[in-house]
């Protein structure tokens, strides 16, 4: 057994693509039709066969409260891993990115916030 997808759900599927291929680096793997939205998932260039991140509408009656919970209270709804938080926070500030956590060291591991700008917080980690 394997995780093959996950989604986050995002308000806008076009700003949604712009911001995780363009600002994130992810590149899109799967664009299919379905009635007023899509199929969308996007890979890292890294792992093009690995894990689809599905960029879901948020548009059910549950997901909205659900998202606003989690913001208001900071706690991110994905995490992705990166070589090195820092210069990841520095690469993607220079690109406009808000940070709701920046930069913290926890033992062995060191995280990063970001705010999507699609109703997300998103967590970059790294472990030494």
């Amino acid at each position: 057994m394997w995780i093959n997808l996950t989604s986050v759900f995002v308000d806008d599927q076009d700003k949604a693509l712009q911001f995780y291929t363009q600002v994130l680096g992810f590149e899109k793997k799967t664009e299919i039709p379905l009635g007023e939205h899509r199929w969308l998932t996007v890979v890292s260039p890294r792992y093009r066969d690995g894990v689809e991140l599905v960029l879901e509408p948020d548009d059910h009656p549950a997901v909205g409260p659900f998202k606003s919970a989690l913001s208001a209270d900071g706690i991110p709804f994905a995490s992705f891993a990166v070589d090195d938080v820092a210069a990841e926070v520095d690469r993607l500030k220079g690109l406009g990115v808000h940070f709701t956590q920046d930069v913290l060291q926890m033992g062995p591991v060191t995280t990063a916030v970001l705010d999507d700008t699609c109703g997300n917080l998103i967590q970059l980690a790294s472990s030494s």
